[in-house]
């Protein structure tokens, strides 16, 4: 009787273990929202000394009341409401929510004051055709000969920065869908993370700039 317990008992333990090895962490990753906000963080934090802007997140503009308007609860009831509204909504509050989050990270913020000190002297290589963008949103050389050694140590710290930046967008994705930083999270949400950033400064890039689609082909813009 107890020989039968005893591999009733093991059976089971061996099920549990094997159902809790296939368990994946599994995270929703809102592509459009943190493109929208990877674009605001740009617009807001990337700027020469010349031109920087106060930071933080923008104030939403609210269009002056139309005294002719019709109550929202009449105007309601005669136009259609599409579903795709509140999903258009959802992706807006999104964007904002993720672009405020790392707006709020120190380490952020640094990342994009060291990049705006660089700004001009690395737009110079791009148009040179000295580098290219990577499809991971880095910085690569392509042309050793027009890169001096300052150069180089500056876009290694240039592509530390934008790593950072990546990295506290998986985190700030965590936040956003209420998961458990961890390893296996952020390794899960990284790589699109980085992916999208890639996208964003690949459709930023100025003509002639050299970038890597996703496939991995280099293409000049």
């Amino acid at each position: 009787m107890k020989t039968r317990l005893l591999r009733w008992l093991l059976a089971c333990s061996c099920f549990l273990l094997a159902a809790c090895a296939v368990i994946t962490v599994n995270v929703y990753f809102p592509e459009k929202a943190a493109k929208e906000a990877y674009k605001s963080l740009d617009e807001m934090l990337l700027k020469t000394d010349d031109n920087k802007s106060p930071s933080g997140p923008k104030a939403p503009t609210t269009a002056p009341a139309d005294p002719q308007a019709k109550p929202l609860s009449h105007l309601f009831n005669e136009l259609p409401i599409f579903s795709l509204v509140p999903a258009a909504y959802a992706a807006d509050n999104e964007a904002d929510t993720l672009a405020i989050e790392l707006s709020s990270m120190p380490e952020v913020l640094k990342a994009y004051d060291n990049m705006s000190r660089r700004l001009p002297r690395v737009n110079e290589l791009f148009a040179s055709g000295a580098v290219g963008l990577t499809n991971q949103g880095l910085v690569t050389v392509r042309e050793k000969t027009k890169v001096t050694p300052q150069d180089e140590s500056m876009l290694a710290a240039e592509n530390q920065d934008r790593k950072t930046v990546v990295m506290s967008m998986a985190k700030a994705i965590l936040k956003l869908n209420k998961q458990k930083e961890s390893k296996e999270a952020l390794d899960l949400v990284l790589g699109k993370a980085a992916a999208t950033f890639a996208d964003t400064k690949r459709e930023a890039a100025q003509r002639g700039w050299w970038v890597q689609l996703q496939n991995g082909r280099w293409v000049q813009k």
